[in-house]
């Protein structure tokens, strides 16, 4: 294949050689991609419906829930029909679709929960000032900046690796599209440049991560500083889901982004993949449901709701 146009699919890894395996993989990952779209669309519900949930941390949250969704929707569905029916094929579109969308939503998350950071922080740090500086047309302005940086990065990520010339075949090794395993098929030196531009988005999510890691310093400081108990569970109840869904975060994709060479195998990367891929949007739900009495409080009263209406 000279190049990218002579490629009209690539092939997919499976998930196992053997019929049986294939299968239990599909009941497997449905069970989790269905528990995933339950726990991130009773979170959008709750939010949505409780007028009292309606303030910024809550809308950042909510935007956290869209993305899950989104981004374990992008890979998985087509990873459990290729089980199913036991066929490897995606189309080109297809492929490109997957890297646009993994990249966009995933550097977007990254910025959402830098934003949540900074809620934090005013929340805490600045709380007389916390309306003027996180008002709704703040809020809003903040989300779609997240929101429009991550298709930014997709555009430029995908556009540039797909204008490569492709001529090592078309079979990824991998059981969706990653631009890594995309350009391993490139024949050309100039995929050098997709190390660039992928450099430049790590030093962002770098600043990000800085940014991150001294807004809670300050949290902290802060919090340490007050004086009743009441006061400082609330604080604490409120910045540790967020700080352990940054950690889950930023651990999953920097073992996937320093992984050495030398231990990478198919099995090795199909278990980074899916740490990254799919235990974020499956468990942060759960993280800040767990100690959050407001967020229990609005799924009771869905829940209630939802009883009376049957």
């Amino acid at each position: 294949m000279s190049n990218s146009s002579s490629v009209t699919e690539f092939l997919l890894l499976a998930f196992a050689d053997t019929r049986e395996l294939q299968l239990l993989h599909f009941a497997l990952f449905l069970g989790i991609y269905l528990a995933t779209l339950l726990r991130n669309g009773l979170i959008l519900s709750a939010i949505a419906c409780d007028h009292r949930l309606h303030t910024p941390m809550y809308f950042f949250l909510l935007n956290l829930a869209l993305l899950d969704l989104g981004s374990i929707s992008t890979t998985l569905p087509k990873a459990m029909t290729n089980s199913l029916w036991d066929i490897r094929a995606i189309s080109y579109q297809g492929c490109v679709a997957q890297v646009f969308l993994s990249v966009f939503l995933i550097t977007a998350e990254f910025y959402v929960l830098t934003i949540m950071a900074y809620d934090r922080y005013v929340a805490i740090c600045k709380p007389l000032h916390y309306g003027s500086l996180l008002g709704s047309r703040a809020c809003a302005q903040m989300a779609a900046a997240a929101w429009g940086s991550g298709f930014l990065h997709g555009v430029l990520h995908t556009a540039n690796t797909f204008s490569l010339p492709l001529c090592q075949g078309n079979v990824v090794d991998h059981f969706f599209c990653e631009i890594p395993q995309i350009l391993k098929l490139s024949c050309s030196d100039a995929y050098l440049r997709e190390v660039g531009f992928i450099a430049f988005s790590f030093s962002l999510g770098l600043g990000c991560f800085v940014f991150i890691v001294v807004s809670y310093v300050q949290i902290f400081r802060a919090v340490l500083r007050i004086p009743s108990q009441q006061g400082l569970h609330k604080a604490f109840s409120t910045c540790l889901p967020h700080l352990a869904v940054v950690s889950l975060f930023v651990r999953t994709i920097m073992f996937a982004g320093v992984k050495p060479p030398a231990t990478s195998s198919l099995y090795m990367d199909f278990a980074v993949a899916v740490l990254y891929l799919v235990v974020p949007p499956a468990v942060n739900p759960l993280i800040y449901s767990m100690r959050n009495q407001e967020l229990k409080h609005a799924l009771k009263k869905l829940f209630q709701f939802s009883s009376r209406s049957y």
